[in-house]
């Protein structure tokens, strides 16, 4: 189980799970019948666990033939033999099949979208192949989360889990830039394709801050749109924004263009504690 959780790198679920719960709160609000939902919740979680599994272990299972080249990856579960590429395939299509069914047991629209979720999270492993805007595809994988769990509750679109949805997209293509900054060098070595490659570490590194920027104004106008359509949420819904723009800006104080030794505290520590405190709070307004 342990090898398993390390191949999908379980603990990076905290970088979606807020904003899928966001999105599943913000339903609830517009959600007309009576009482809380907790089938719901339960079918989305299993639907965040299963979707993102499949999305890692096929990335690792893609991957491999490159992981094992790269010292930085060389020790993940696949190239290093823990887990055979048959077994970690074997997981994907387990994983993919149970997200599906979950999906299935929510609502309609939701069991008809998940195969082109599927396919949008799978479909990324292999964009670094041909084409730097990989990062932009894995945000968009992520960016499924809110707008996801928007329908699991209500069954219908909504322009503010869309505006998250952006946000999301932004928020992650941005840090995977930074992310990515660490195999400029192996990328340019093995024929890859990420922004880094295209553009070197500072151009890489201002795309990065234009893309968080984005990120920023779709983050407000998702505040704007709330104030106007549930005025009682207050300073904490607030509170929670600005935190989580502060620390967009810090984690592009801490890695410059001669310095990455603190890439990983920019990519893991800043974006995980910026998610969850946001999604905590967001949670946390609309009960007070």
């Amino acid at each position: 189980m342990k090898k398993y959780f390390s191949l999908v790198t379980f603990a990076h679920t905290i970088f979606a799970l807020p904003f899928a719960m966001v999105g599943f709160f913000l339903g609830l609000q517009h959600r007309s019948q009576p009482g809380f939902p907790f089938r719901e919740l339960i079918l989305v979680l299993l639907c965040m666990v299963f979707a993102r599994s499949a999305a890692m272990a096929f990335n690792r299972y893609a991957d491999r033939g490159i992981d094992r080249n790269n010292p930085r990856t060389a020790g993940r579960e696949i190239p290093s033999g823990a887990i055979s590429p048959q077994a970690a395939l074997f997981f994907v299509l387990g994983s993919a099949a149970l997200f599906i069914l979950a999906a299935w047991f929510i609502n309609p629209i939701c069991f008809y979208l998940s195969p082109v979720a599927l396919a949008v999270v799978l479909g990324y492993s292999y964009t670094k192949r041909f084409t730097p805007l990989c990062h932009l595809v894995l945000g968009l994988g992520l960016s499924l989360a809110p707008i996801g769990a928007y329908l699991a509750v209500t069954g219908v679109f909504n322009l503010i889990p869309l505006l998250f949805s952006g946000a999301v997209l932004f928020w992650v293509s941005g840090f995977d830039i930074i992310y990515a900054l660490q195999d400029e060098e192996f990328d340019k070595s093995q024929r890859l394709f990420s922004i880094p490659v295209a553009l070197g570490r500072r151009g890489a590194l201002n795309l990065s801050i234009v893309l968080h920027i984005i990120c920023a104004a779709f983050m407000l106008a998702a505040v704007w749109m709330i104030s106007q359509s549930l005025p009682d949420f207050g300073w904490i819904y607030w509170t929670a924004t600005t935190i989580f723009l502060a620390m967009l800006v810090y984690q592009h104080t801490i890695v410059s263009p001669t310095n990455l030794s603190r890439v990983n505290r920019a990519f893991f520590t800043t974006n995980g504690f910026a998610s969850l405190i946001f999604g905590v709070l967001f949670i946390l307004d609309i009960y007070i």
